[in-house]
């Protein structure tokens, strides 16, 4: 028979045989409300009067229930069920007893807020603060419109809203910030109980047995539904902020070199920015610019094999990859150092193949939130393009793709097309892969609203402007001098090159006593993790932590141990055999017959008279 259940939660249908035992219906009750995480107790009438009891003797035909009926659920703070055993005589006597007993049921951390959380996931720390804040706008009392007194408020001084839209537009904000949102979810009177956080899906839902699997058959339970590009009201970061400007200028100066465009990915950490109602800033402390090939109007990345080794090492000082950045720079008058100005609301601010990127590269860094059953919502990645500016000028513009774009990358829906930077292209489906439908609104000629394919597309529907920024006062989690720093990685040119040579060199700007001053460099630190001669990445954890501390003593300590001591002595023999260009005594590099001999370090076969690789400057013996 069918029973209707109605809860708090909505009413719901359950197929149960009337001589199945109230066990089995609590168990389908609890299957059909999938979002109830509270104990409960069902009544046969509407006023409570006739408790159906869970029990593992007693059927639904005992308590009267025929097809049809309406069963009424009802929530009890704290209790949960209990099971009695059977007797020592053999009778069964099972019975249910509520026992008021505490219960630990997740709790929301917002205040006021209801939305369900459906996942354990950690959440970012900065996530978790904000979440704990009140995040209301405080208003001062108002001279004029106010006349209460000080101890009252009036509708002129009340707090506002952190997602309140004449405040962010005095603002000049786009975007509310994320956390801003959530609070928003949870404004009405169900306090964001049936709010839906749920990731954008534009695959076909696999084991749908009613029919044979695309492209033969397709229904509406596994279609996926048809995607209608919306602005994004909401940003995951709401302003991105390199530490100095030594970071930029850094960068720069391969393309000022080279006159190549150029990739890196930016380490920092999140934090809370006060600018804007719970908003979320980007920090930047390093640039790691990973293997490419470039020229004067493209980039291609190359396979890193040192990416995790490098992720390794930037969780170790507190840091993670936040972003990505990218040149797109083209000389207009080098004597007066200006940059043309191509990016702009005329042509576009990113290209259709950028927005494929970014979006590419915020699948890879999902951003953790327990309220959504994927474990994750949308991404903090974030995208900065060096360009100039109607000033002719050098500057950075930060944005992000809205989760609409990330679900269409991340499913292979969006491709850039050829001739055209501006329009994106959504895919047709294929008998290999289903692609959903795409569209797009805007206005006519005659200024209605009309719907439109995504085929093409404009690249604006799917940005979301990110402020860049610089502080005032500078700051540097790594140090900064007067010494020249060590050479950035993966950069194919004079002077950049990341050797022995190069370590010597700069090793020698510093006191021994003072290693903290030399480690205090990100490019080091990764060349000193990853060299061939001798990869320290599994011994740096003191040193790690020295710099991530400022602890000059823990560093010198590890300076002083064998591996860097090691590192030192090859050092100290390289440069000796670069001093003399003497040739080494025979037996020594080759054997007597002048055998070529291989380098243990860099595999290159050096000639027999040689006592130093020609490559690497290391010694054939140590």
């Amino acid at each position: 028979m069918m029973l209707r259940i109605q809860s708090p939660e909505g009413t719901r249908r359950v197929d149960i045989d009337n001589l199945a035992v109230t066990r089995e219906l609590f168990e389908k009750v609890l299957n059909a409300f999938e979002t109830i995480e509270y104990p409960f107790t069902l009544y046969s009438r509407r006023d409570k009067s006739q408790e159906i009891a869970s029990s593992d003797t007693k059927t639904l035909a005992s308590y009267g229930l025929k097809h049809g009926d309406m069963i009424f659920l009802s929530p009890i703070a704290g209790a949960v069920q209990h099971v009695e055993q059977p007797t020592d005589n053999g009778k069964a006597k099972n019975q249910i007893s509520n026992t008021l007993l505490s219960v630990s049921t997740p709790t929301p951390s917002m205040p006021g807020s209801k939305i369900p959380i459906r996942s354990t996931v950690e959440e970012d720390q900065v996530d978790l603060l904000l979440q704990k804040m009140d995040g209301t706008v405080k208003r001062k009392r108002d001279p004029k419109n106010c006349l209460h007194g000080d101890n009252s408020s009036c509708i002129h001084c009340l707090p506002l809203e952190p997602y309140d839209a004449s405040y962010l537009k005095d603002l000049n904000v786009k975007h509310m910030s994320f956390n801003a949102y959530l609070r928003k979810l949870s404004s009405g009177l169900d306090g964001g109980k049936y709010a839906n956080l749920d990731n954008i899906s534009c695959r076909i839902k696999p084991g749908c047995t009613g029919h044979p699997p695309w492209p033969k058959g397709v229904c509406s339970k596994c279609q996926p539904k048809a995607i209608t590009l919306n602005s994004q009201p909401y940003r995951h970061v709401d302003n991105i902020v390199f530490e100095n400007p030594n970071l930029v200028e850094q960068f720069l100066h391969y393309w000022r070199v080279t006159g190549r465009q150029r990739i890196g990915f930016l380490y920092g950490k999140f934090d809370v920015h006060l600018d804007v109602p719970l908003g979320i800033k980007g920090t930047v402390a390093a640039i790691y610019e990973p293997p490419q090939e470039s020229t004067r109007d493209s980039v291609r990345l190359l396979p890193d094999s040192r990416q995790s080794v490098v992720d390794r090492l930037a969780a170790k000082l507190g840091l993670s990859c936040i972003g990505w950045i990218f040149t797109d720079l083209v000389a207009e008058d080098v004597s007066k150092g200006t940059v043309r100005n191509f990016r702009n609301a005329e042509t576009h601010f990113l290209s259709a193949q950028e927005c494929v990127m970014a979006g590419h590269f915020q699948s890879l860094h999902p951003n953790p939130c327990r309220f959504s059953s994927d474990g994750y919502f949308g991404s903090k990645f974030v995208t900065v393009c060096v360009t100039g500016d109607a000033q002719n000028q050098v500057h950075m513009e930060g944005y992000q793709v809205s989760n609409q774009c990330q679900a269409l990358v991340r499913d292979e829906c969006l491709v850039p097309t050829k001739d055209a930077p501006e329009l994106a292209f959504a895919r047709q489906s294929t008998a290999e892969k289903y692609i959903p439908d795409v569209y797009y609104k805007e206005k006519d000629a005659y200024g209605n609203e009309v719907t439109r394919e995504a085929r093409p597309l404009p690249v604006e529907y799917l940005l979301v402007d990110v402020p860049v920024s610089t502080p005032l006062e500078p700051v540097f989690t790594f140090a900064a001098g007067s010494h020249k720093p060590f050479p950035v990685e993966n950069r194919p040119i004079d002077g950049h090159l990341q050797d022995v040579s190069a370590l010597a060199s700069y090793l020698n700007q510093f006191s021994r006593h003072r290693f903290i001053d030399a480690a205090s460099d990100f490019h080091f630190l990764i060349y000193i993790a990853t060299m061939d001669m001798l990869p320290l990445m599994e011994s740096m954890d003191p040193l790690l932590e020295a710099i991530r501390s400022k602890d000059a003593a823990l560093a010198n300590e590890w300076a002083s141990g064998d591996q860097w001591s090691t590192v030192l002595q090859l050092l100290a023999h390289a440069d000796q055999m670069s001093t003399t260009g003497q040739p080494m005594e025979e037996g020594t590099a080759g054997d007597a017959t002048g055998t070529p001999w291989t380098c243990l370090h860099c595999t290159f076969i050096n000639m027999p008279n040689l006592s130093s690789c020609e490559i690497c400057n290391l010694p054939h013996q140590i």
